[in-house]
Order: structure tokens, then C-alpha cells, then sequence
């Protein structure tokens, strides 16, 4: 009876409220497709004067228009599993009613495709491929979000290695160097084990669901192991690899941001459920960091 007393009940409406069309595209998941551009700019080696309108374009491209779209898509084909993990959400709630959920996806996927076609053919293929997948993340058939590989593997490799790549293609209008693709590719595998810790907040929903996630199918304790193992392998081989290219300060610099992550995720793993979220406030941090050094590193190979 408690709970539900507690539980927000929202008055029936025809149009969505526009705070809620707000946290319906999650504004805090922007960061780090556009931080990932950022470092794909910085790893170009090329100068930002004279391309700052590319330069802000492809960081509202990659995060407020694509990031913002792959959310309302998630949140209208997860409504459900949101009903019973975070009742209070947008759709589920009733503050974004009816099929308002589904057309703001669609009207931001044309968006999106719209502005990528001005950031020159590598951009918009890359927006493609941003598009293809949050879409193929989350819906059915398709709907690989269902598998606790493919899910997050999709979702790191959209989040940090593709707007990485795409950065570095617009402001040398090329391919990025082998280089460049390596690090934002290792990156982007090493995002796996974030979003792993990401559906720690939805075990309940996937569970009841059929969601494998890794955590459901796992247990919390092992799948924050496998987390935590798939971070540090990847940033292994970043250090393995500037030091071989001859950076041995940034592949220093990265190896005390990876130690200073051992010990937050020592922490972690005393109880992965509660404290995966003080995880990704604290672990992730440094992980990104990382990436801008080595950005930074690609830059001098430049």
C-alpha cells in the first residue's frame, strides 16, 4: 500500500510536456559521443581556425541530435521494461503520451541524417551508421540491446568510436590514419564494459523482460568483473601501442589514469549494484581522459 501511495500519478494529456521531451533525450548521454568527436578532431592533427562551423556542428550532430534521437528511440521501444524500472519515465508516465515518443525518433533520425549530409560524405555515412544503430540497438527484430554482447558492444563502439572517427575524417576530408582508427576502435571496445555497468539500473525490467544483459544473465558480481576487465585490456594495448609509436609520456600519463581506476573499481566490486553509479562518475572519468591524452598523443603523430 506504501508504494503505491508513493507512486507519481500524472493527469491524462494529448500533448507532450516539454520538460519531459527534454529528459526524454537525456541530455547527461550527450557527453561522451560528443567528447569522443572532440578527440577525433584533436587526433586529425589538423588546426580547428577557419573550420569552427564543422567543428560545432558535428559536436550538436553527435550528441543533443543523434545521441538525443537513439534515447527517444530506446526509451519508445523500451516503454515497457520502463514501466517497471523507472515508472515515472516520460512514456511510461504518461508525460509523453500516445505515440509522441516514436515520431520525435523518427523526426530527430531525419535530422540527424540532414545535418550529417553537411559534414561531407565521410560525416553523413557515419551519421548513417549512428542512425542504423541506435535504431537496430533497440527495436524489433532486430533489438540487440537483448544481448549482453552485441548491446553494449553496439553502443560503445556508436558512443566513442564512430564519432571519434568521423571527427578526425571531417577535418582532414579523408580517412582517418591507421593509427587513429586503432585507438578509437580500442576505445570503443573498452565502452563495452561501461555500458555493461550501465544496465545495472534496469536489472529488475530485463530480467522480467528476457533482456540478457550481462548482469541478468551473470549476477551482478561477475558481470562488474567482466566490466572492469574489458576497460582494462583495452587501455593495455592504447598504452602498448604509444609506447611502440614512440609516445612513452602519454602511454605513462594513460597508465596512472588506469591505476587510478583499479582502485575505484576495487571499490566497485564490493557491491557492483549500489556502486556502479559512484563507478561511472568517478571510473568513467578517468577513462575519458585517457582518451583525450591519447588524442593528444595521435596528434604529435600527425
Amino acid at each position: 500500500m506504501s508504494d503505491l501511495a508513493n507512486l507519481t500519478v500524472f493527469p491524462p494529456r494529448r500533448w507532450p510536456e516539454p520538460r519531459a521531451l527534454l529528459t526524454l533525450l537525456k541530455p547527461i548521454t550527450w557527453f561522451p559521443p560528443m567528447w569522443a568527436y572532440l578527440c577525433g578532431l584533436v587526433a586529425s592533427g589538423q588546426p580547428f581556425s577557419g573550420q569552427w562551423g564543422l567543428v560545432l556542428l558535428g559536436v550538436v550532430l553527435a550528441g543533443p541530435v543523434v545521441c538525443g534521437m537513439s534515447q527517444a528511440a530506446n526509451d519508445w521501444c523500451d516503454r515497457d521494461v520502463d514501466a517497471i524500472n523507472e515508472p515515472d519515465r516520460p512514456i511510461p508516465s504518461g508525460r509523453v503520451p500516445g505515440r509522441w515518443g516514436l515520431w520525435v525518433a523518427v523526426a530527430m533520425s531525419a535530422l540527424s541524417l540532414a545535418i550529417g549530409w553537411q559534414l561531407g560524405p565521410y560525416g553523413f555515412t557515419a551519421t548513417c551508421l549512428g542512425v542504423l544503430a541506435a535504431w537496430a540497438y533497440s527495436a524489433e527484430p532486430v533489438r540487440l540491446k537483448r544481448s549482453g554482447i552485441l548491446g553494449p558492444g553496439l553502443v560503445g563502439l556508436s558512443y566513442e568510436t564512430l564519432p571519434w572517427i568521423t571527427g578526425a575524417a571531417v577535418l582532414t576530408a579523408g580517412a582517418p590514419a591507421p593509427e587513429v582508427m586503432g585507438i578509437a576502435i580500442l576505445y570503443g571496445i573498452g565502452a563495452h564494459g561501461i555500458m555493461t555497468l550501465n544496465d545495472f539500473k534496469a536489472l529488475q525490467g530485463d530480467t522480467e523482460t528476457g533482456v540478457r544483459s550481462l548482469p541478468v544473465t551473470l549476477g551482478p558480481k561477475r558481470a562488474a568483473r567482466v566490466a572492469c576487465v574489458v576497460m582494462a585490456v583495452s587501455q593495455v594495448a592504447v598504452i602498448a601501442l604509444l609506447a611502440l609509436w614512440d609516445r612513452p609520456l602519454h602511454a605513462l600519463a594513460i597508465a596512472v589514469l588506469l591505476t587510478l581506476q583499479a582502485v575505484a573499481m576495487r571499490v566497485m566490486l564490493e557491491d557492483p549494484k549500489a556502486k556502479a553509479p559512484w563507478y561511472n562518475g568517478t571510473g568513467v572519468l578517468l577513462y575519458i581522459t585517457g582518451m583525450m591524452v591519447a588524442a593528444f598523443a595521435l596528434r604529435g603523430l600527425a
